[in-house]
């Protein structure tokens, strides 16, 4: 290095100067270099004290916010005009430095407990904010708790970078911030990731350690189990915590919250409602797109991100049919951040020195902190309170003859004067004297004996329980753990994430994953829906699922909701099976698409089933009528007493087609399978008459005949009911209601009759059948009539269960009084069953 020397005046030329070169070791220089750089990257910038868990940057923001008074009663100001402050009185560094810092403390996706009010754009997970001269702050009503007390001498002020200004060393925090609001940061040669909990448990604990100095980790994890993280989700395994609060360093797993919705008739989806920490949904979207083009992710036909300011997230994973939910779950989070492991590092400033703290001393820091703080907050004021008696003892003694102090102010020449001569006259110290000077003439007159004593009795009072508080830990610590008793009430929100032990699955996947895999392990999920055997289900009310397997439907239980079917056809999960609409037009339906039934008490349940008409594109005036097997031979009965069976000669290359030709105002009222000849066909018309007859007296015909005459009609009179009865069946049942005809549906319950369906003949085909009821004065007509095998169910029109008798009618032929309206009637789940079995 070369340095020059010359006493060379201004305007004058150099003349000679004498060159010194000074030999310097590089490693010494790079060292001294490099750790005066380091020392300044941890200390100064990266690092958080433990005390307050803030960085320096931070801090100055907070302590010059509350300097310029930007409290939460008050307006917000331009973030620019913060940063400037900051900038130029205390952190000589780039703006953005600071603006960055500023934005993290004002989002609530970063921080569990905001500390800044921001007004405008201040970023999300995806995208960054607008810049400062665009967006305003303020402190939020939290902060205050972290600035309170600083005119109080609670902590040491320390110069800035100039000397012309002093900053707080460390701010008094009313909460432990560190723990409640987490950080991250990398210095030089170490980093530090500190995960948010919530802030009621924080306290918890650290109440709990102030009571208990010797408390271990499994007292303070009593109250603080594990995070609580700003964006909520799931943390799955809590032996990472363990170890990171035990040691300070560790990692866990968290998951997004994921629900399983049905999000059409035929669609399925995964919605997900909670993130894994600092995770947006723009970046699940772009890596489940990457991962499905890459084909590592299979089943996922769309992904739309219906997120908004009034619902929050939703994230909607539209799913492929056929493909297993909880199984394409398992690719996600596999192959997308909806799974995320955050790693522990407490790496922060103790007394200026880094140090790697497990979660009891981290504790201990912030409570010896905080009882410093308390401590010199409380000689503070009882230094304030001792010179305010000292004032009002002397005011007392002036008071007692004010006109005779006021004469030896006015009679003495000078300040000093007097002074001294009401120190020696009455027995007053200086600093008493001074004030008594001071005061206007008014406010010396004013002051009344009364008041004065008063104040000097309270005064007296609140110095008493201060110095208690000093000579006392014990009040002390009382004292301390009140304060952040009323801090966790005033800002403690109930905990947003979720703490599994291990990963929660529910019944149907945990059975599914209980076959051994390779070495012993557990099978994955299989990716695509397998070809189980099910029941394709269609109830009285028009609800449309399937069950998860082909048990049998057995009775159990009370009665459910949409538990009396029309249609209960034996298939498979990829299968096949055909829909009847009134107009005679059958549609191929795919089983798949079904929503499958949530079992109760073991049990399928319909009420988690969707209405046909949000499955089926019906046209208009068209109704479902049955679900069908499509290579079964079909009986089809119409309103006009047309009977037809059908060939399933079905063709392949098409969605729909027609199985029967209808005459004009006919329409097919109820098919059956009746593959057998000895199955009976049964016809029940509004006017009573009930006709039997053998299937084997219709012959099946082709998708295009008309079918053939069933039962003869008499003038006025339709059919309620067709249906196919296994001749022989000894709990074959016939049910009738009878009611007044044109009366509103639901308006009177009408009479039930239950009878033996064996008790009625066999007739011929075309033929007007026998009387099945006996009308009642009042009764004119049939409202609702079935026969199947028993036992019958009846419902409401909305599925809700009615009760039928038990016994079979009266002699005379007429029905028992129902107690309420009945609108569906049919079989039960085990009727249902052993019919459909039958055929």
């Amino acid at each position: 290095m070369a340095r020059s020397q010359t006493s060379a005046r201004k305007g004058e030329p150099l003349g000679d100067f004498t060159e010194t070169i000074v030999d310097i070791d590089v490693t010494s220089e790079m060292e001294g270099s490099f750790l005066e750089y380091a020392y300044s990257v941890i200390y100064s910038r990266a690092l958080p004290d433990a005390r307050d868990g803030l960085k320096p940057v931070q801090r100055r923001i907070l302590y010059m916010m509350a300097d310029m008074g930007l409290r939460p009663d008050r307006g917000h100001v331009k973030s620019a005009r913060v940063v400037g402050e900051v900038m130029g009185k205390l952190h000589p560094h780039g703006d953005a430095a600071i603006y960055d810092a500023m934005v993290r403390m004002a989002q609530d996706f970063s921080l569990r407990l905001p500390l800044i009010d921001g007004h405008g754009n201040f970023g999300s997970l995806d995208d960054g904010p607008a810049a400062p001269r665009y967006t305003e702050a303020r402190l939020a009503a939290a902060a205050l708790t972290m600035t309170d007390h600083l005119d109080e001498n609670v902590v040491d002020f320390v110069p800035n970078y100039d000397n012309q200004l002093t900053q707080p060393e460390v701010l008094p925090a009313a909460f432990p911030n560190l723990l409640v609001n987490g950080t991250t940061g990398i210095a030089v040669g170490m980093a530090t990731n500190m995960a948010p909990h919530n802030l009621v448990e924080v306290i918890a604990a650290a109440r709990h350690l102030i009571a208990n100095p010797d408390a271990t980790l499994d007292d303070i994890m009593r109250f603080i189990p594990g995070p609580d993280l700003p964006t909520g989700g799931r943390i799955v395994g809590l032996d990472g915590i363990r170890d990171a609060y035990a040691t300070g360093r560790g990692s866990f797993k968290t998951r997004a919250k994921v629900e399983v919705e049905q999000l059409t008739a035929r669609r399925t989806g995964l919605v997900v409602t909670e993130l894994p920490y600092m995770v947006g949904p723009e970046k699940v979207i772009e890596r489940i797109k990457d991962a499905v083009n890459a084909k590592k992710l299979t089943g996922i036909s769309d992904v739309v991100d219906l997120t908004d300011r009034n619902h929050g997230l939703r994230l909607v994973i539209e799913l492929k049919n056929g493909f297993n939910p909880n199984a394409v779950l398992q690719q996600l989070y596999r192959y997308s951040p909806m799974e995320d492991s955050f790693g522990i590092n407490n790496v922060t400033l103790v007394d200026g020195q880094p140090q790697t703290l497990g979660l009891v001393q981290l504790l201990q820091v912030y409570v010896d902190h905080r009882l410093d703080v308390v401590r010199r907050r409380t000689s503070f004021r009882l230094g304030k309170k001792k010179d305010r008696l000292h004032l009002v003892e002397g005011l007392l003694i002036a008071i007692v003859d004010i006109d005779e102090v006021i004469q030896v102010i006015r009679s003495s020449d000078e300040a000093a004067a007097a002074r001294d001569r009401l120190m020696s006259i009455y027995d007053l110290t200086e600093i008493q004297a001074n004030y008594i000077l001071e005061l206007r003439l008014r406010q010396l007159t004013k002051y009344s004996r009364i008041e004065l004593e008063k104040e000097q009795e309270e005064l007296r009072r609140e110095i008493e329980a201060l110095e208690a508080i000093l000579g006392s830990d014990q009040l002390l610590r009382e004292l301390v753990s009140g304060e952040l008793a009323d801090v966790a009430e005033k800002y403690g929100t109930p905990r947003r994430t979720v703490l599994l032990e291990s990963e929660a699955v529910s019944p149907t996947v945990a059975a599914s994953m209980a076959a051994p895999g390779p070495k012993g392990k557990a099978a994955a999920l299989p990716l695509e829906i397998p070809d189980d055997p099910c029941w394709a289900l269609l109830s009285v009310s028009g609800q449309i699922a399937r069950t998860s397997n082909q048990e049998p439907l057995a009775e159990a239980g009370p009665r459910t909701k949409h538990d009396v079917f029309r249609s209960v056809v034996k298939t498979t999960a990829r299968g096949e099976i055909g829909a009847v609409t009134s107009l005679g037009r059958m549609l191929r339906l795919q089983v798949m698409d079904m929503p499958v039934l949530p079992p109760v008490n073991g049990l399928p349940n319909l009420a988690g089933g969707v209405p046909a008409k949000e499955f089926i594109t019906l046209l208009k005036g068209e109704t479902l009528v049955a679900f069908v097997p499509l290579d079964a031979v079909l009986a089809i009965g119409t309103v006009q007493g047309v009977v037809k069976r059908v060939q399933p000669d079905y063709p392949l290359n098409r969605e729909d087609w027609d199985i029967i030709s209808l005459k004009d105002k006919d329409a097919v009222l109820a098919v059956e399978p009746a593959p057998e000849d000895d199955t009976d066909l049964v016809f029940i018309t509004k006017q009573a008459q009930l006709l039997r007859f053998s299937a084997a007296n219709v012959r099946p015909q082709g998708r295009t005949a008309g079918g053939m005459a069933g039962i003869k009609l008499a003038a006025g009179d339709e059919v309620i009911h067709f249906g196919a009865v296994r001749a022989g069946d000894p709990a074959a049942v016939v049910v009738t209601i009878a009611g007044t005809n044109g009366a509103l549906p639901g308006t009177a319950p009408g009479t039930a009759k239950v009878t033996a369906f064996e008790e009625y003949p066999v007739k011929g085909r075309a033929t007007g059948g026998v009387r099945a009821h006996r009308f009642l004065k009042g009764e004119d007509t049939l409202l609702l009539a079935w026969a199947g095998h028993g036992p019958a169910k009846a419902s409401s029109a909305a599925g809700v269960a009615r009760a039928l008798p038990v016994e079979h009618g009266r002699r005379d032929g007429s029905g028992v009084p129902l107690s309420q309206p009945v609108e569906a009637i049919g079989p039960s789940m085990a009727g249902a069953e052993s019919g459909d079995a039958a055929h």
